[in-house]
């Protein structure tokens, strides 16, 4: 049965982040499923060759594109102004912490401060992920779920854009206690779809300067992006969702050592090592107190919160998206990954 939702087609929607991975997919789905009045915010430096054919295909409906720039108060107002339900998919990718902070929270803060006192708005979304989970204080295999634990201490994992996130997170649900704005949450595995071209850091990472495999037979919690954008959408839209925190996974999901096996078959063969979990973990460890008794002349970029968070085994559950929200992956993984890895070998970049 369809979930009742809070607003209706003609209800004017902003999409931050409109011209990225996720966010054009998330523009195009909005207007397949009717909706007719969306504001898509870009940066002013943007490409907008693809979000323009999309929007082309969509005569009827007014779409505009507002460039501009998240830090200016200026701009967040004029893009909010009217609106009823905001995607917030914009964020930081610095990688120094500082930069990631003002890219992802004081952007955020922003956008907020314009909405605070607009009685008739009617949801926030923010696009979280999988990374402000801490893998530290659990057991190999324990479940992921909506339930469980924040990374506490996040700049010790070394990753401005986990601090960010949670950072994002944590002003959202302040602005909802102190304003009463309404929002949801959503959190995204590892997505993947045309317009990603590389191997995932969950299957592994070639920093020293061979692909050095750690995911192994740990359950790769991928998202399709059409599946991933659909989950977006009833987030933002579904009577009940406010105030939740909604995981996407799909359905069916492949182990890391499946998912490689299966790339260098179909897309590239290349030369990889693997190393299990307990090695790297032992290796984050000494590099750590190497850093440490170097007196950081070696940053303890491979640390062990970081190891855990990204390749400790985990299982994962999509439950509560189906059970609140009706959602169902409408692309199997079958499907999914043979248009994904077409889209590699077609010399995607």
């Amino acid at each position: 049965m369809e979930k009742q939702k809070i607003i209706g087609p003609n209800d004017k929607i902003l999409v931050t982040g409109a011209n990225g991975f996720i966010g054009k997919v998330l523009v195009e789905t909005l207007l397949e499923q009717g909706f007719t009045n969306i504001a898509c915010f870009v940066r002013p430096s943007a490409n907008l060759e693809a979000l323009n054919k999309v929007i082309d295909r969509f005569k009827y409906a007014t779409v505009i594109i507002q460039k501009g720039n998240l830090l200016s108060i200026d701009d967040c107002r004029k893009a909010t102004k009217d609106v009823s339900v905001i995607y917030h998919l914009a964020a930081g990718v610095e990688k120094s912490f500082p930069g990631n902070f003002q890219n992802s929270v004081i952007t955020t803060r922003n956008l907020l401060d314009c909405i605070k006192e607009d009685k008739s708005f009617k949801r926030f979304l923010n696009v979280s992920s999988f990374a402000v989970y801490t893998g530290m204080s659990v057991k190999q295999g324990a479940l992921l779920d909506e339930e469980s634990k924040i990374e506490q201490k996040s700049h010790q994992r070394g990753e401005a854009y986990t601090y960010g996130k949670i950072k994002q997170d944590e002003l959202v649900k302040e602005y909802h206690n102190e304003y009463g704005i309404p929002y949801a949450i959503v959190r995204p595995g590892v997505v993947y779809g045309p317009g990603k071209a590389n191997i995932f850091g969950r299957v592994g990472i070639d920093t020293f300067g061979f692909f050095l495999h750690l995911g192994g037979q740990n359950s790769f919690p991928v998202t399709y992006v059409k599946n991933c954008a659909d989950a977006i959408i009833l987030a933002g839209i579904t009577e009940g969702a406010n105030g939740q925190t909604y995981n996407i996974v799909d359905d069916e999901l492949p182990t890391c050592r499946e998912y490689l096996k299966a790339y260098k078959k179909n897309v590239k063969n290349f030369f990889s090592i693997y190393l299990p979990y307990p090695m790297f973990f032992l290796m984050c460890y000494l590099w750590e107190k190497y850093s440490k008794w170097s007196k950081g002349q070696l940053p303890p970029v491979f640390n062990r919160m970081r190891c855990a968070a990204h390749w400790k085994a985990r299982t994962y559950t999509n439950q509560k998206l189906k059970t609140e929200l009706g959602w169902q992956p409408k692309i199997d993984y079958g499907k999914a990954i043979r248009i994904y890895f077409d889209y590699l070998k077609n010399g995607a970049h």
